[in-house]
């Protein structure tokens, strides 16, 4: 086994399943990861509240990307959750010392290395261990330039926070990842799936209609609900462009496993979708742009139509695109 090399990331998840395979043997960049998984995702969900206010979400959920993309390439994933602290600190000091990389789920409250302004109860943050001296642990976090130690009961903390998304000690691992993979085969059913999560569910608030209903709701917003509508404008942008890789930066990801897989396919026609998605999340960038230009405007009456409307040409963009891939997907390469 070779000598373990962090990697910086945009986004926990897909790092950490990224550095696990190119660890085992099979080099895997971020973005290749992401798209493999069929990470991409929108979805518009009321019934679950943030501050009050509707989960907005950009990605699919977590634990999405370590079980699909382990089962796409054939490599049997361990996970493993404690309901006894002890035990599960127990079990990744005997995997670390048998020579193991663990992946854990963590919140990042708990977590020292963080810079206080960067702290908030986030349950779902995933990092990986790969050694220990005496009472520290080295981490790989993707979120750092450099890999970092934290202190045993700090990373017990992180590991064992409760709330929403409660990781309960999640400790996850790979073995026997296939070193040969029918890319053509993977790429084709990984892009396949993902133009059926954005545009091929019936429910209004995933995928494309997700997008079209919030554009509706930002239609709806009443000028004279001056501080709802600042919150709400605000919510969207934090849920948009702070909370994870952010909407524009998970498009940018997916645009970069396209052109990936067109380089390693030789189709050229994924490099073309690529440049268009990554124009699209420039898109995405002035939408979140214009509600933060809304939510300071003195105006008595803000016209909220122009911003639904530059939301809705989004929807239409990836739906045309969603459709196009859809239709290469199924062809035979």
């Amino acid at each position: 086994m070779s000598v373990f090399q962090h990697r910086q990331s945009a986004h926990c998840e897909s790092g950490v399943m990224a550095s696990l395979l190119t660890h085992a043997g099979l080099p895997m960049s971020e973005p290749m990861a992401f798209g493999l998984a069929s990470g991409l995702a929108f979805a518009y969900l009321p019934i679950v509240k943030l501050s009050g206010m509707p989960l907005i979400a950009y990605r699919m959920p977590p634990r999405h990307l370590i079980k699909t993309l382990s089962k796409r390439l054939g490599a049997r994933l361990h996970s493993r959750t404690f309901g006894n602290p002890e035990q599960g600190r127990r079990e990744l000091d005997a995997a670390l010392d048998a020579g193991r990389l663990a992946g854990l789920q963590s919140s990042v409250f708990w977590l020292p290395y963080f810079p206080p302004e960067m702290r908030f109860h986030f349950n779902a943050h995933n990092l990986l261990a790969y050694g220990r001296e005496g009472n520290e642990y080295l981490i790989s976090d993707p979120v750092f330039e450099q890999p970092m130690r934290c202190a045993a009961e700090d990373l017990q903390k992180a590991r064992f926070a409760k709330g929403a998304l409660a990781a309960k000690g999640l400790m996850y691992w790979l073995d026997d990842v296939p070193l040969e993979q029918d890319w053509d085969r993977l790429i084709r059913k990984s892009v396949l799936a993902t133009t059926r999560i954005l545009d091929g569910m019936p429910l209004p608030w995933i995928g494309i209609r997700g997008i079209q209903h919030l554009a509706d709701r930002v239609a709806r917003l009443d000028p004279a609900q001056a501080k709802y509508n600042r919150l709400y404008l605000t919510h969207i942008v934090r849920m948009q462009e702070e909370i994870g890789t952010g909407g524009a930066g998970f498009r940018f990801m997916y645009a970069s496993f396209l052109q990936e897989a067109g380089e390693k396919l030789g189709d050229a026609s994924l490099g073309e979708a690529s440049a268009r998605l990554t124009a699209i999340g420039d898109e995405w960038r002035q939408f979140a742009s214009a509600c933060v230009r809304a939510s300071r405007s003195k105006s008595e009456a803000p016209n909220f139509a122009p911003i639904a409307d530059s939301l809705r040409g989004i929807a239409l963009q990836e739906r045309a695109l969603m459709k196009e891939l859809e239709a290469w997907a199924k062809r035979k390469g």
